[in-house]
């Protein structure tokens, strides 16, 4: 039996000191973990631990473990744990008495297999949960940081990142630019979105579409905002596409706006470069909220603008060539000003020739359906005008209109001015 605790013994202790080596676990956490894997084994054994020493040294690759029990006369042994016979006791020093305490050195293999598969699967349990522990640790209070990893294994809903020291991170589908590419073992750079440790199981989210991603990379790119001379207040992204970014200078010597773009776009070269090609919009922050509008909308020139504050919603006036501008390719130019003002944003056109007579759309009843003048009026469109000065993409989406139905409207009511 003895020769089997050497062969054991060591194993274990190794088994332990190379998950220090790769973890970077502490030598009074090692010691600690190992003790307490050892008493939990003692203590269903024996029904309890609390009279047995147990001496770890790690750095030998060795352990000790003693039994403490008080001597009794023979026959009056009452339990074996903590008690030890006359006899029995004088068997390890002739010299013991009734009352004194003997401590003895147990041999842990003699408990049997079965108690050294035991240690083994409890300190395995504690090395996983000590990885768990360290793991949160380390990236709890690291959400919003930028960080650089290595593609380890590429699937269809997620992508394996690891760190330096092989932790798992994910970046989840959503998560990833659109037209990101990924390859094992290439260098990618995303922002730690957030850190959940559900069961005491952490994972680490890692993220590419925050705006919070776009902002470290300003951060790291542009030293007046690292010196807190230029704040970035506000940032709407459409990841891949484009991007708005509010910016404000607290040095009336420096343009906030230049110094995020640089010379001929210098500053952001590179960022367009990590985000897939995303086209940039950096505008001057301000808290006129009017003004704030239109320089959201840029490049269109606004020619007025209906603010409800209640509400959060703005009517902006345009000539119809302005139009087309503001609302940009697929939308994104209302879409994206309308996410960094916070503001719902409807954008309509203004006639040249206001001055002819309007006509309200219940007159229409006999070439439009009645149910689609209903629709287009609970948009409070009332008039035929209001209708025609209104984008036929708002038309399609907040009437919930096909465009086909749309187009036939406008038709209708083009006509009619027409023939006038």
């Amino acid at each position: 039996m003895a020769t089997k605790q050497k062969t054991q013994q060591p194993s274990m202790i190794d088994t332990f000191r190379e998950f220090k080596e790769t973890k970077n676990i502490d030598r009074t956490t090692l010691v600690s973990v190992l003790e307490e894997s050892f008493r939990n084994v003692i203590a269903k054994l024996f029904g309890s631990d609390a009279n047995f020493d147990v001496i770890v040294n790690p750095d030998k690759g060795d352990f000790e473990i003693y039994r403490n029990r008080v001597v009794v006369a023979d026959g009056e042994v009452s339990d074996e744990n903590k008690e030890i016979a006359l006899s029995e006791a004088q068997k390890i020093e002739a010299d013991y008495e009734i009352g004194e305490d003997v401590s003895e050195r147990v041999d842990f293999a003699k408990f049997g297999r079965r108690a050294i598969l035991n240690l083994r699967q409890t300190l395995a349990s504690k090395i996983l949960e000590l990885e768990h522990d360290t793991l949160y640790n380390k990236y709890k209070d690291r959400v919003g940081e930028i960080i650089t990893g290595e593609v380890y294994q590429i699937w269809k809903r997620e992508v394996l990142v690891v760190d330096d020291e092989g932790n798992e991170l994910i970046l989840q589908k959503n998560d990833q630019i659109p037209s990101d590419v990924y390859r094992k073992n290439e260098a990618v750079k995303a922002v730690i979105d957030r850190v959940t440790n559900d069961n005491n199981n952490p994972k680490i989210y890692l993220s590419r579409t925050s705006p919070l991603f776009l902002q470290r990379l300003l951060e790291a790119e542009v030293p007046e905002i690292a010196e807190g001379l230029v704040a970035v207040r506000k940032i709407a992204r459409i990841p891949g596409e484009r991007a708005k970014v509010a910016v404000e200078s607290f040095d009336d010597r420096i343009d906030p706006v230049g110094a995020c773009v640089g010379v001929k776009g210098s500053r952001v070269h590179g960022i367009v470069r990590e985000l897939c090609n995303e086209n940039l919009d950096v505008i001057n922050y301000t808290q006129n909220i009017k003004l704030f509008i239109q320089r959201a909308l840029a490049p269109a020139q606004i020619n007025s603008i209906n603010i409800n504050e209640e509400e959060h919603k703005a009517e902006v006036y345009l000539r119809p060539e302005e139009v087309s501008l503001a609302i940009g390719r697929s939308g994104q130019n209302i879409k994206l000003a309308s996410m960094i003002t916070e503001y719902t944003i409807d954008v309509f056109r203004e006639l040249d020739n206001a001055e002819e007579e309007d006509i309200y759309l219940d007159e229409f009843n006999d070439e439009i359906d009645q149910w689609i003048i209903d629709a287009i009026k609970g948009l409070g469109l009332d008039t035929a005008k209001q209708v025609l000065g209104a984008p036929r993409e708002m038309l399609i989406s907040k009437a919930d209109l096909e465009e086909e139905t749309v187009d036939h409207v406008l038709n209708v009511l083009k006509s009619e001015f027409e023939q006038q």
